[in-house]
């Protein structure tokens, strides 16, 4: 009888943990159709926690989380197949590994529903509290890994969005999780059940759901009122006519000396062929000029005379490296060339990706080598950096660097009047990951109110504008070009000046919680 018990609640918890992970984009469904699974999710998981102890509830939590993961970025495994030169066996083994450290946050946070939330009320107050501080910490923690947040799965959603230039998407997770403790608590009560031997009262339920509508009729009413007002500006703001080439290169070709000419040649003609919507910047994506730009001669002379064909700034990712004494550092970067083909400003990568670009605490492990082809270990760039292009200043994310929001916000504070978005997701293959790294860029431009345009070597790559529409997009594995006016705004939104607020203050009130569990725990023992 009690393994049945178990197998139920473990069901259920994998349950949830299939939900939130259809609720974002994949390869099926890659503009969030079945976003709204989010918002019953979690109503499986709070189901099998009933009852249980604190040690039961962070075993379940885990399995929730671990089929949770395993199923979002199950794509580590082909990339780490492919590019990394891994086993099959290792790369499941690396996959699981991930997914547990991953699982762990959900597991923390379904104990930690059942140690502090033992009367409805306070569940329904403390549970989307508890989910933002601890995706808040996996945000930064160990470099941090802020890959689909739950509130990213809203990213269509308009309207329901914009409350993200003052809370973040932290905002969007907590109304979320918020809505699945109101729907599950009021399940309970129609099913005259209660909650860890709680009963859960006809007002409870009222209350909460009146809390409930109130809170999404504001969110969406602010989100209408904010995209008229943000509308306004655009309309009579200053415009940028930007490009954004996708080369479609094969990564097994990328870093091929005999491919190098080809691959220059074919982002010139692609840029030439923006010349008739006057573009004033064309951007490639990510190491889109594979060489070291002035070292290696001809590359450097070829990409020179395309550049002064189309008479157009380019901003294009490359390597490059500083020499200092005998020590030389090597960087992610993107480079600003003018229009007679003259590097003017260098951006580099500021957060790298651990064990892709360098291997964190490598004096301890020697023994691993980085998955990304290249000559080694990356030095990070200065946060915030903008360059200027005329009177303008772009500020530049270099791949993954736009999942986090500090970086986006950091930029924007630098007074960046666009966020320019350079990536190489050829790494990810078919799968659902350029979709998702693709959704997450859509908050970057609600939070700080900028236009935002993507350049990806296989795809997705667009233009979003400063309320989160999607104005073009590109599909992957396809040459393209495509060419926008984007707005530049100047504004400073609650967001951009203060930062995750919000956050902090669910991160406080739990920890709150959890010194005032302790101190009674310990006057209790004394006593």
């Amino acid at each position: 009888m009690i393994k049945d018990i178990n197998k139920k609640r473990f069901f259920l918890a994998a349950l949830s943990g299939f939900l939130l992970s259809a609720s974002f984009p994949t390869a099926w469904f890659p503009n969030g159709g079945l976003s709204w699974l989010a918002w019953m999710a979690l109503m499986p998981l709070l189901f099998s926690l009933r009852d249980l102890p604190i040690k039961d509830s962070f075993h379940t939590g885990m399995v929730a989380g671990t089929v949770h993961y395993l199923t979002l970025i199950y794509w580590l495994v082909p990339t780490m197949r492919t590019y990394g030169g891994l086993t099959m066996i290792l790369c499941v083994i690396i996959l699981l590994g991930f997914s547990l450290y991953l699982a762990f946050y959900i597991a923390l946070f379904s104990a930690a529903v059942t140690a502090f939330c033992r009367k409805p009320i306070t569940g329904l107050v403390m549970i989307p509290v508890l989910w933002v501080a601890l995706e808040y910490i996996r945000a930064y923690l160990f470099t941090g890994f802020p890959w689909e947040l739950l509130g990213h799965s809203q990213f269509s959603r308009i309207f329901l969005i914009q409350i993200a230039d003052i809370t973040g998407v932290y905002g969007i997770s907590f109304l979320i999780v918020f809505a699945n403790a109101v729907i599950f608590f009021a399940f309970l009560y129609l099913k005259g059940l209660d909650w860890q031997g709680a009963d859960i009262t006809k007002k409870a339920v009222a209350v909460s759901s009146g809390v409930l509508v109130f809170l999404l009729a504001l969110v969406v009413l602010y989100g209408y009122l904010r995209v008229k007002t943000v509308d306004r500006e655009i309309s009579i703001s200053e415009k940028i006519i930007i490009s954004a080439v996708q080369g479609n290169i094969p990564q097994s070709l990328k870093w091929d000396d005999e491919y190098k000419s080809s691959t220059i040649n074919k982002y010139i003609r692609l840029s030439k062929a923006e010349k008739k919507d006057n573009p004033e910047l064309i951007v490639w994506p990510e190491t889109a000029t594979p060489f070291y730009l002035g070292y290696d001669v001809a590359m450097t002379s070829l990409l020179k005379k395309g550049i002064k064909e189309t008479g157009v700034y380019c901003l294009t990712g490359s390597p490059a490296f500083n020499q200092v004494n005998k020590t030389i550092q090597y960087y992610n970067s993107a480079y600003l060339i003018d229009p007679k083909g003259v590097p003017v400003a260098r951006y580099d990568k500021a957060h790298l990706v651990p064990f892709g670009e360098y291997v964190p605490f490598k004096k301890w492990l020697p023994f691993i080598n980085k998955l990304v082809v290249g000559v080694g270990d990356f030095g990070p760039g200065i946060k915030g950096k903008t360059i200027f292009m005329q009177e303008k200043k772009l500020g530049i994310q270099i791949c993954y660097e736009i999942i986090f929001p500090g970086l986006s916000r950091a930029i924007v504070k630098n007074r960046a009047a666009v966020i320019v978005n350079i990536t190489n997701d050829a790494w990810y293959g078919n799968t659902s990951a350029p979709y998702q790294h693709f959704s997450m860029t859509v908050f970057r431009a609600v939070e700080n109110r900028r236009a935002l345009v993507r350049a990806a070597n296989t795809g997705v790559s667009g233009f979003i504008d400063p309320v989160g529409r999607v104005v073009e997009k590109t599909p992957i594995f396809k040459e393209a070009a495509v060419t926008q006016p984007l707005p530049v705004l100047k504004c400073m939104t609650v967001y951009t000046s203060y930062g995750e607020v919000f956050a902090g203050i669910c991160l406080v009130v739990s920890l709150l919680l959890f010194l005032r569990k302790i101190v009674i725990a310990y006057g209790s023992r004394k006593h």
